[in-house]
This record gives structure tokens, sequence and C-alpha cells, in this order.
């Protein structure tokens, strides 16, 4: 089966957002920590997608894609800084790999690819933040990303309980 990495514009994206939506609803209901609360169902995603799809439109945020089969499996995105100062630096939001398509190497995948995108759009830092304790904060360092410290009662769990947040960076170009 050939998995195929991409940069998705703004027609990708909105394309996506069912895929997108499940891969979301997979993640959260498996206990990862995005920002949502449980109960959360695909249908809950989709105004935060198509809130995304808005934002690659306009040139704010770099979306990626693992798709298999015609299908997305997983996604990562970077929203560009902004502000006068900070024209060189991303932060890397929601790197997602659906349940049945993990163990693959999707998220390395994905990552190599967004964070080429970001040095394509002049970018040369990264910034992140996810659950400490989680599955996610493991892999980080395994793709460079530098731990920067903890922030508790950052967030809460999707079942409820705060939750603490692990900072990472990484220099990129």
């Amino acid at each position: 089966m050939t998995t195929t990495i991409r940069i998705a514009d703004a027609q990708a994206a909105r394309a996506a957002i069912p895929d997108l939506c499940e891969i979301l609803s997979d993640c959260i209901n498996g206990g990862a920590s995005l920002g949502f609360m449980l109960p959360f169902e695909p249908k809950d995603a989709a105004g935060y997608w198509q809130d995304i799809a808005a934002q690659v439109a306009a040139g704010g945020i770099i979306l990626c894609f693992a798709e298999r089969e015609g299908k997305v499996v997983g996604t990562v995105q970077v929203g560009l800084a902004s502000k006068p100062n900070q024209p060189h630096r991303g932060d890397l939001m929601k790197l997602l790999v659906h349940r049945s398509a993990r163990g693959l190497g999707l998220s390395r995948r994905l990552m190599e690819e967004v964070e080429a995108e970001a040095v394509r759009r002049g970018r040369s830092l990264l910034v992140l933040d996810t659950a400490t304790g989680s599955e996610a904060e493991a892999i980080y360092p395994r793709f460079g990303w530098e731990r920067v410290g903890v922030i508790p009662d950052y967030a809460l769990w999707p079942q409820g309980g705060f939750c603490a947040t692990t900072l990472f960076y990484k220099r990129i170009g």
C-alpha cells in the first residue's frame, strides 16, 4: 500500500474535511489532549477544519497530509507567525495519525515534509507544546526537537483533569 505525503492547498484541505474530522475524533477518543473535550464525534470537528482550510487559503497555515488509498490518515500543521518581529518562526500544531495507520512511520514523514515546506516559506525556527506524559511527548526528541520545559496545569485532558504541557523547539533552516 502506497502512502503519499503532500502539502495541501485550500481546495485539498476543504475536500479532506471528512477524513480530517475522523482523524481528530479518533485521536481525541484515544486520549490525546488536542483542545477538545469528550464526548467528541467526527461531526464536532467540522468547524475546526473549515477554519483551518480558510487559514490555508489565506496563507497563515501549512497543512500536510498523509494519504493511503485516497484517504487522509495523518496530518500536521504549521501556523506561520504573522507578527512583524517573528517572520522566521512557526508553530507546529496537531501532528495526528489515525490509530489504524500508526506504526508505519507516517509521523516522521509528515514532520519531514512540513518542516521542509516551512523552510521554503522562510521559517528557521519551529515551536510546539504537547501534553506531558503523552505518547506525543516521547516522539519529538526522536525527530530532533529540543525540550524547553514543562508548564503545570496547562490544559485539560479530554476526559477531564489537569494536564501539564511540555514545550519544544527546533531550528530548521
